[in-house]
């Protein structure tokens, strides 16, 4: 989900899988359930009394180890997604299940602006392309743009349940996928609104592409749009035998976005000339390696894509815990770099071949794409990653946690 999805992908930050992924952790004790326990416990009657002392259990030390360089802890629910402004790189915004929104400084965590008014838990929250506003959106379909100078709302407009939320890369334009089918598309602040219509299946993902005039949408039925912005039509629909099998979950494009990677529940990524609406490849995880028992389950989902600027590589990340490097045009599998739990989201280096992965277990790696290696591992959250930014140097992290905390990470790296 990663509805993925800001950077060069759309996260959808509200996917139902990571939802329940959270409930599932929410039945963990919680540590004032704990406290309460322990109240009832007589320490002094304990023997071996100071036996233990100076030693930790590993959980107890992995709990306690935190690699960050700043933790931001305004919310008081799951934070679901961050996004860095970027102009400067210097600001986050970050939603959450508090139903709020904070735009506040990397630096230090000082909140610039907290964004009131929602009526359900913020997925989405997005900067404009010149820093200058910041659009929050809940899973109820309200959106609201604030100018960040003024710290006031400018405009604020409701629809059905909201999949995903994305600025035009050039304008003062936002864009929405919502659960009916359609996608928005207003002009900020006046609100002057078109409006995508496509069979009544779910916009699970979309993203502008670079030259501003064109917008490719994801759907539940597996199929994929490519629609004219100006015309207000579809000049690409890929759907049947060329189309995913199940819902979309998240699309990258390249840097010139000729190309465009979709991630579906299906298992598969399809490589899509943005031009000709035409497959042009296709890349999945080798059925031969697979454990045998997951043969007959549920197809591996993909969570996350993204393209290589500097190599022609494509990374895909799965449910299972498997990034999958690939080259992009042989659709051969070069590194297959496992983790312990699904994968959330990735996010390549904007000028490198180190791509980032957040992990349902909490931590937040760096791989080398050319070897596989993984290069720094970095913990600190008590609950699973939900969403993270690099900035365009990658030099830091932000983070978004089930923990209620979003945390700043300093990536050091030999070469830096």
């Amino acid at each position: 989900m990663d509805n993925n999805t800001q950077g060069d992908t759309i996260d959808l930050y509200g996917d139902e899988e990571i939802i329940e992924v959270i409930d599932l952790n929410d039945m963990d004790p919680e540590p004032d359930d704990l406290a309460g326990d322990l109240e009832d416990i007589d320490f002094e009657d304990a023997g071996n009394e100071g036996d233990d002392e100076g030693w930790e259990t590993e959980d107890e030390m992995e709990a306690e180890q935190d690699d960050s360089e700043l933790t931001f802890s305004k919310h008081k629910g799951s934070v679901f997604c961050v996004s860095l402004d970027p102009a400067t790189n210097s600001m986050a915004v970050t939603g959450g299940e508090d139903d709020k929104a904070y735009v506040w400084r990397v630096s230090d965590g000082e909140v610039l602006l907290e964004c009131t008014g929602h009526k359900d838990s913020v997925t989405c929250a997005v900067f404009s392309h010149d820093s200058s506003m910041v659009a929050s959106g809940d899973m109820g379909g309200l959106i609201k743009v604030w100018n960040i100078e003024t710290k006031e709302e400018i405009w604020s407009f409701e629809v059905a349940d909201l999949e995903w939320l994305e600025w035009h890369p050039c304008a003062a334009v936002l864009l929405a996928g919502t659960d009916d089918g359609n996608m928005w598309m207003w002009k900020i602040p006046s609100g002057e609104c078109k409006t995508f219509q496509s069979a009544a299946s779910q916009a699970t993902c979309g993203k502008v592409l670079p030259d501003g005039k064109r917008a490719v949408v994801g759907y539940e039925d597996g199929t994929v749009r490519v629609w004219d912005l100006k015309q207000g039509n579809a000049a690409h629909v890929i759907k049947g035998h060329d189309g995913h099998r199940g819902a979309l979950t998240c699309l990258s494009c390249n840097k010139d976005g000729s190309l465009v990677l979709t991630g579906s529940v299906d298992g598969f990524a399809k490589l899509i000339n943005t031009a000709t609406g035409k497959v042009v490849g296709q890349y999945s995880l080798d059925v031969a390696k697979v454990k045998p028992s997951q043969h007959d389950e549920e197809p591996n989902s993909i969570e996350s894509v993204g393209f290589c600027n500097i190599l022609p590589l494509v990374a895909v990340a799965y449910l299972d815990g498997t990034l999958g490097v690939y080259d992009l045009s042989s659709q051969v599998m070069r590194h297959r770099c496992q983790h312990e739990a699904g994968i959330v989201h990735l996010q390549w280096e904007d000028s490198s071949s180190v791509v980032s992965t957040c992990c349902l277990d909490g931590a937040l790696r760096l791989w080398d794409a050319r070897t596989g290696s993984i290069m720094a591992e970095y913990h600190g959250h008590s609950a699973e990653i939900l969403n993270f930014a690099i900035n365009r140097e990658g030099t830091f992290a932000v983070t978004a946690s089930g923990d209620n905390q979003s945390k700043v990470f300093c990536l050091q790296r030999p070469d830096r």
